[in-house]
């Protein structure tokens, strides 16, 4: 099953579709999107958005390693990728963050901008469907992993949504927020199912969690100390009052906020694992030791924890001071 396959390209619109579209369920993804969102559109979509993806990410991934189900065979199956191949299959988390990310943007945004819902609704529906035939393209799911993930994602926002404003409310308010944040993902990412064979699924999980904690305790911050949420009221009103002022400082705000959480991610890795290596007496090149539990959670977790705090408070912080709010 793990044996690498040749295979010759016949419809190139075909295979880079849908390997862009695979992407979209991906790091690269969700370290660019959900970041402009926060920084362009709204917070309090991009917080409901994270809110619902942390969530509906550390159940799908938990449910891969207790359900246990294979992905498909290769041969016949012809795997376009190779790092996601030590995971088990059942539910594709692809499909399940899509559906999520997709459709709690529709939710989040129907009732606070002017735009025609059914566009909305179709934008959604063809962009969780190119993510979830991606998977099927690739060679990395069953039909049934993808409609499982999909059907589960949808479950989960449907039990959410009536208690979508109460989260959001707690987060924000509660004195407890910061402290429980970080303790129960902590608590989760140390008590990850154990598998008999090492599975990047609880680094993933973690980096997830751990971008999720760094993002509300910023969430929390900002609403207790800082000013108001900032949104950008252009947008709001309709995308034809857009100007290329606007979009300039759009663009600004992107590039200047990603080259920061890019920095710190580069940074904190550096330094965590540094410091992990001092401690647990192993070169930083140890792949092996790396992968173990009291090296792993918190590598990927103070890491990817730095990283959601200074999309939400460093680089809002400097939007203000560069002009850019």
């Amino acid at each position: 099953q793990g044996c690498a396959q040749k295979y010759v390209v016949k419809n190139y619109f075909y295979y880079y579709l849908f390997k862009f579209s695979a992407a979209l369920g991906e790091e690269v993804f969700y370290i660019t999107f959900l970041p402009f969102i926060y920084w362009n559109i709204d917070h309090s979509v991009s917080r409901r958005m994270i809110i619902i993806w942390s969530i509906v990410m550390y159940i799908g991934q938990v449910s891969k390693d207790i359900l246990k189900w294979p992905r498909p065979l290769s041969p016949p199956v012809v795997k376009l990728e190779r790092r996601t191949d030590a995971e088990y299959g059942m539910p594709s988390t692809h499909a399940m963050a899509a559906t999520s990310i997709s459709f709690s943007f529709l939710i989040a945004t129907t009732n606070q901008y002017k735009y025609p819902f059914e566009l909305g609704l179709v934008a959604a529906f063809v962009f969780s469907t190119l993510v979830c035939l991606s998977r099927l393209y690739t060679g990395m799911h069953t039909v049934l992993d993808v409609i499982g993930g999909a059907l589960i994602s949808a479950v989960l926002l449907v039990l959410l949504y009536p208690v979508w404003d109460t989260i959001d409310h707690l987060l924000l308010t509660s004195p407890f927020c910061p402290l429980l944040s970080i303790v129960v993902p902590l608590v989760l990412c140390y008590n990850y199912p154990k598998l008999d064979y090492y599975s990047p699924t609880r680094g993933d999980t973690t980096t997830i969690l751990g971008a999720g904690a760094g993002a509300t305790v910023g969430f929390w911050l900002n609403n207790q100390y800082a000013a108001p949420a900032y949104t950008s009221q252009s947008l709001q009103l309709g995308l034809s009052l857009l100007t290329s002022k606007i979009v300039v400082v759009v663009l600004a705000r992107f590039f200047v906020g990603i080259l920061v959480v890019l920095l710190m991610r580069r940074l904190m890795k550096s330094v965590v694992l540094s410091l992990l290596g001092y401690l647990y007496k192993f070169p930083v090149g140890d792949l092996e030791a790396r992968r173990r539990l009291e090296v792993e959670v918190p590598y990927k977790f103070i890491t990817y924890s730095s990283v959601g705090f200074s999309a939400t408070v460093i680089v809002p912080l400097l939007h203000e001071l560069l002009g850019l709010m």
